[in-house]
């Protein structure tokens, strides 16, 4: 009896030291550009109002890692999906602006992007989009950054049913099979 209780009193003390040596590591903060949200256009972009350079200028935020849902031929998912970034950050929130390999894009109708990770209140949005099934994991080379990270989420909404995954009214379309048109 008394081996038992001493059994039982080790594992609990080298349990509670693990717990103790994981809590107490330091979060690293991701580095970037802090902005002021004006608007979600999208579950994939918003518009913000960037002061880092000294004037304010409105930019166009492409969020990287994702692909949300097409808002022409994927309802109601690309509604929903905006609607729960809408949720997540509002108008004259400030948020930071992680960049990667890659910080700017001009589209091929000439409309100039910023590309980055979103981050507010210490949580990476552009994860929290893929967790819930809202938008898929899609990474494009070089900014590979969180690739690992959004992929282990689209799995975990996958297996779990959520969003464009839930097979009771699954997405009729995935955006890659869209690109192959």
């Amino acid at each position: 009896m008394k081996l038992n209780f001493f059994r039982l009193f080790a594992l609990c003390g080298l349990v509670g030291c693990c717990l103790c040596i994981v809590g107490c590591q330091r979060t690293i903060m991701p580095t970037g550009d802090w902005v002021q949200v004006t608007r979600v256009v999208s579950g994939q972009t918003i518009e913000v109002l960037d002061s880092t350079g000294g004037d304010p200028l409105q930019k166009t935020v492409r969020l990287l890692g994702i692909d949300a849902p097409d808002w022409l031929q994927q309802q109601p998912w690309s509604r929903v999906a905006r609607q729960r970034l809408e949720t997540l950050i509002k108008p004259d929130n400030r948020v930071l602006l992680e960049f990667d390999v890659e910080t700017d894009r001009v589209t091929s109708n000439g409309q100039s992007l910023r590309l980055a990770y979103l981050w507010h209140h210490r949580t990476l949005l552009n994860e929290v989009l893929v967790e819930e099934g809202l938008v898929l994991a899609r990474s494009r080379a070089p900014n590979l950054k969180y690739e690992q990270r959004l992929r282990y989420a689209q799995e975990k909404a996958r297996l779990l049913g959520l969003g464009i995954w839930n097979p009771k009214h699954p997405m009729r379309q995935d955006p890659r099979e869209l690109e192959k048109l």
